[in-house]
């Protein structure tokens, strides 16, 4: 079996010694290497060729997303951002994501265990590896927003629609929301993100949508015109009271070592809003979401599924469309228009 190669940048040692001793414990990755910052990094990567790179956001001697802008530019490979549980932090990493990273992980401690992270860290570098870079110049890039908001819904629906992603998912989420009309009915998604990244990204998102985006708080109720995001380490369900569909934020098990979890979100849509809600499963590694979407479709939701193509990584819709959940599988660009023409 062939195993991904990992180079491990940042300026902690506690960090790097970290990584190195938990990422040993899975037999299909290998740590090559480690550097204390991009210049000692720089010389590793031509040396080592890792497949995957884990990137500190904040270091002395050149930042990450000075460093990373470098690397998409001459020499792209596919990196994760570790950063620290702060707004700044999360900030910091929508940039990076824009500039080309495909993942994100929180420093151990705080609200994730070390057994926790290492086993999402583990699992971001199997996605990450599976992701096909190309050169791009940083600085000449448009900002990736699909062709245009769609127009106005004739009037507006009573309906729920349930949206979930992971790796490549900020960019996928930002085509799909930046396209939906301002009177869209409620929209809930789950993002996999850590803790504090999805406020900023739920206010990166807001900036350039048409309808309201934000990242849900207990007991807010789902209505048209809005996007609730989870929050980033709390799952979010779905819940019904009367005509009003509201959302619950609680902690809980990881779920397919996840919080939150797709699947979460989509049993609890399957279950409270049925017929009335509308499914899509976007970009993402595993197979969080599949299982769910196959309850809301058997609830008489109508679901779509991202197509391969489209995908940064084709696993979680491959699962839903091999279980034949998906009743419209289509590429990026036209889930936003399906989602509208199924409402």
């Amino acid at each position: 079996m062939k195993r991904i190669k990992v180079l491990i940048v940042d300026d902690s040692a506690i960090v790097r010694k970290i990584f190195t001793e938990e990422l040993s414990k899975f037999s299909d990755i290998e740590v090559v290497g480690t550097a204390p910052d991009p210049y000692f990094a720089r010389d590793k990567i031509i040396k080592l060729n890792p497949d995957v790179l884990t990137l500190d956001v904040e270091m002395p001697k050149m930042d990450g997303l000075t460093f990373l802008k470098k690397l998409m530019r001459y020499y792209p490979l596919p990196v994760i951002m570790v950063s620290s549980l702060t707004p700044q932090g999360g900030k910091l990493t929508l940039e990076a994501m824009d500039i080309g990273a495909v993942e994100v992980i929180a420093k151990p401690g705080g609200s994730y265990t070390v057994g926790d992270m290492s086993t999402q860290l583990a699992e971001k570098i199997r996605a990450a590896s599976r992701v096909k870079m190309v050169k791009k110049d940083p600085g000449n890039q448009p900002i990736s927003v699909a062709s245009g908001p769609i127009s106005a819904l004739a009037k507006t629906s009573n309906k729920v629609i349930a949206i979930g992603a992971s790796t490549g998912g900020t960019e996928a989420l930002k085509n799909v929301l930046s396209r939906m009309p301002h009177n869209s009915p409620g929209i809930v998604v789950v993002q996999h993100m850590p803790a504090k990244f999805t406020t900023a990204f739920a206010e990166r998102l807001d900036d350039i949508c048409q309808i309201t985006v934000k990242e849900a708080q207990n007991n807010d109720t789902v209505n048209p015109g809005t996007a609730l995001i989870a929050p980033g380490n709390y799952h979010m369900i779905m819940r019904r009271s009367g005509a009003r569909y509201y959302v619950e934020v609680k902690t809980g098990p990881m779920v397919h070592h996840q919080r939150p979890a797709v699947d979460i979100l989509f049993k609890s849509t399957a279950q409270y809003a049925g017929p009335n809600s509308i499914g899509a499963i976007l970009t993402g590694m595993g197979a969080d979401g599949a299982e769910g979407l196959l309850k809301m479709k058997q609830a008489g939701a109508k679901t779509i599924a991202q197509d391969e193509k489209s995908c940064v990584v084709f696993g979680m819709p491959k699962e839903a469309i091999k279980m034949g959940a998906a009743d419209k599988v289509v590429t990026l660009d036209r889930v936003a228009e399906e989602i509208v023409r199924m409402v």
